[in-house]
C-alpha cells in the first residue's frame, strides 16, 4: 500500500516551527517527506521530520488544500462602466419614454378595451384570419364601451383601436427582452459595478409590478363604466414615471458617478420638493384624462368665468359619493382641473424661483446647461397644457394632448438631471469581490 504523505501550507508551518528552527524549516520546505515513516528525502533534515510526526495524532492524516472559491459575480468600479452599458441604458429610457407616449395615444383613441383578455405568451401574435379577428370583435362587443359608446362601430375601426392597444403591449414586450437579455450578458461577464445591480434589479421588479397595474386597469373597463377606472390609470401611469425616473437616475450614475459636491442644502432639499410637485402634478395629469376634466372647463385663466368653480363651494358635493361615482357629476372634473391648474403655476414659481437663485453662484457648465433645459421644458409644457386645454371642445384633441404628455415626461426628466447634480457627495468605488 502507497503511503499517505501530507503536505503544510507554508503559513501553518511558519506558526508552528519554533522560531529558533524556522531559519532552516524554510529551506527544508522544498522536499517532500512521509510522515507515518518520516522518511524525508534529505537527511539533515529528519529531525524536523520527526518533531512534526510527534505533533500529529497516529493515524490522521492532516493536509492542508487551496480550493477556488464557487462562482461569484465579478464588478468594475462607477468610473469604468463599459459604452456599451451606457448605451443600453439610454435606450431603455428612450422605449419607456416612447411607451408613455403609445399609452397617451392608447388611451386618448379609446383603445385601451379593445383587446379583453391578458395573455402574456399568446398574446404576443394579432389575429391574421377573418375567423380570428370576428373572434376579437365579438369580445369586445360584450363590453360597456361597445355598448354605450361604439355600438355599430365596423370591422375596419375596430381594427384602428385594436392597432394600438397591441402595439402597447408588444412594446412591453419587447422592453423586457431588451432589458433583460442584455442585463444578464453584462452581469456573466462582470461589466457592472457593484452599485449598478440592486438598483437595476428594482427596476425588473418594478417592470412586472406595472404590467399587473396595467392589466387591473383593463380590467376595470370591462364590467360597468364603458372607459378604465381613473385611479387605476394614475397609478398606472405614475409607476411607468417611477420606473422612468429610477432608470434615469441609474444613468447619471453610469455617466457621471461622481457629481461635482455642492455645498448648498436648502437649494438640495428645494431641488427634492420640486420632484415631489412635479410628481403630484403629473398624476393629477392623469386624473384630467381619466375624468375627462377637460372637456368640463375648456377655458383659461378662468374656469367659466371663475377663479373657484360654484361646485367646489358646495358643502354637499364635498361626500364620498362624488370621489367613487366622479363620472355622474361635475365635481370631481371640477376639482382635479383646479387643482391641475393651480399646481402648474405653483411648479412654475418654484422653477423660476430655484433658477434665479442657483443662476448667482458659481456652479458648473453641467448644472448650468440642465437649469437652461430644466427652464425651455417648464416654458414649452405650460404652452403645450394651455394649448391643450382651450381645444378641449366636445372632444380631447389626440396630437396635442399626447405632446402635453411626452412633454410631462421630459420636464420631469430635467428636473431629475438637476438635483442629482445637486445631490453630489464623496464616495468611494472600490470594488471587493
Amino acid at each position: 500500500m502507497k503511503k499517505k504523505s501530507t503536505f503544510f501550507s507554508y503559513n501553518v508551518l511558519h506558526k508552528l516551527t519554533p522560531l529558533m528552527m524556522r531559519g532552516e524549516f524554510l529551506k527544508f520546505l522544498k522536499f517532500k517527506f512521509n510522515i507515518n515513516n518520516s522518511i524525508v528525502e534529505n537527511d539533515r533534515h529528519k529531525m524536523l521530520a520527526r518533531l512534526f510526526y510527534e505533533m500529529i495524532p497516529r493515524k490522521r492524516v492532516v493536509s492542508f488544500h487551496y480550493s477556488k472559491p464557487p462562482f461569484m459575480f465579478r464588478f468594475v468600479e462607477d468610473i469604468k462602466l463599459s459604452r456599451a452599458i451606457q448605451i443600453w441604458l439610454v435606450i431603455g429610457l428612450v422605449m419607456i419614454f416612447l411607451q408613455v407616449v403609445i399609452g397617451g395615444v392608447t388611451r386618448l383613441t379609446g383603445s385601451g378595451l379593445s383587446i379583453t383578455r391578458w395573455e402574456i405568451v399568446t398574446g404576443t401574435v394579432p389575429p391574421w384570419s377573418n375567423a380570428a379577428w370576428q373572434d376579437a370583435f365579438d369580445l369586445y362587443k360584450a363590453t360597456p364601451q361597445y355598448s354605450r359608446i361604439n355600438e355599430g362601430m365596423s370591422m375596419q375601426d375596430f381594427k384602428f383601436i385594436f392597432f394600438w392597444e397591441y402595439f402597447h403591449r408588444l412594446w412591453a414586450r419587447l422592453m423586457f427582452f431588451v432589458f433583460i437579455i442584455p442585463f444578464g450578458w453584462f452581469l456573466a461577464r462582470g461589466m457592472f459595478s457593484r452599485r449598478l445591480v440592486p438598483r437595476l434589479l428594482v427596476v425588473v421588479l418594478l417592470a412586472g409590478l406595472e404590467g399587473f397595474f396595467g392589466w387591473i386597469m383593463v380590467a376595470s373597463g370591462l364590467i360597468q363604466r364603458p372607459w378604465v377606472n381613473a385611479y387605476n390609470l394614475t397609478l398606472h401611469l405614475t409607476m411607468a414615471l417611477v420606473i422612468f425616473s429610477y432608470l434615469l437616475w441609474i444613468t447619471f450614475i453610469a455617466y457621471n458617478p461622481s457629481p461635482p459636491v455642492f455645498h448648498n442644502r436648502m437649494l438640495k432639499r428645494f431641488s427634492l420638493i420640486m420632484v415631489l410637485v412635479a410628481f403630484f402634478q403629473i398624476a393629477l395629469g392623469a386624473m384630467m384624462s381619466g375624468t375627462k376634466a377637460g372637456l368640463f372647463f375648456p377655458t383659461w385663466p378662468d374656469m367659466h368665468g371663475s377663479f373657484l368653480p360654484a361646485v367646489l363651494l358646495d358643502g354637499g358635493q364635498w361626500a364620498i359619493s362624488s370621489f367613487t361615482h366622479y363620472d355622474t357629476n361635475s365635481f370631481m372634473p371640477a376639482l382635479i382641473q383646479f387643482l391641475h391648474r393651480n399646481t402648474a403655476y405653483l411648479l412654475t414659481i418654484m422653477v423660476l424661483y430655484f433658477t434665479w437663485k442657483i443662476w448667482k453662484m458659481p456652479i458648473s457648465h453641467g448644472l448650468r446647461r440642465g437649469v437652461l433645459l430644466l427652464v425651455c421644458t417648464l416654458i414649452m409644457q405650460v404652452f403645450l397644457g394651455i394649448i391643450t386645454l382651450v381645444n378641449c371642445v366636445s372632444t380631447i384633441p389626440v396630437i396635442l394632448g399626447v405632446l402635453h404628455q411626452a412633454g410631462a415626461v421630459l420636464l420631469l426628466g430635467s428636473i431629475l438631471s438637476v438635483t442629482y447634480h445637486l445631490r453630489g457627495n464623496t464616495f468611494s468605488t472600490s470594488v471587493k469581490n
